[in-house]
């Protein structure tokens, strides 16, 4: 059974840094491609940023390049989201994801951790 676990999330003050962690079991994921989501109150879920397991290549939306950066550590199937500069914009529930290289979808999702940046 595929998880995917989210944590590092809190309430931090505008211009402050956090990194989250998602911790991925239940399968092999070196064909598969990671990402982070977001959902504020009342909008919809937005794609943030992404990497491939096996590579490494990354990318990103436009609102948060050079902000914050993905990695991912094999040895731990673990995928880290290093948010800096945030904005009380950044505010939202932050979702881990996996999907196939061979799919536009993520196939498995995670709880979500809930990311508060204070103005």
């Amino acid at each position: 059974q595929v998880q995917l676990v989210e944590s590092g999330g809190g309430l931090v003050q505008a211009g402050g840094s956090l990194r989250l962690s998602c911790a991925a079991s239940g399968r092999t994921f070196s064909n598969y491609r990671l990402g982070w989501f977001r959902q504020a109150p009342g909008k919809e879920r937005e794609f943030v940023a992404g990497i491939t397991w096996r590579g490494g290549n990354t990318y990103y939306a436009d609102s948060v390049k050079g902000r914050f950066t993905i990695s991912r550590d094999n040895a731990k199937n673990t995928v880290y989201l290093q948010m800096n500069s945030l904005k009380f914009e950044d505010t939202a529930v932050y979702y881990c994801a996996a999907g196939p290289y061979s799919s536009r979808n993520y196939d498995y999702w995670g709880q979500g951790t809930q990311v508060t940046v204070s103005s």
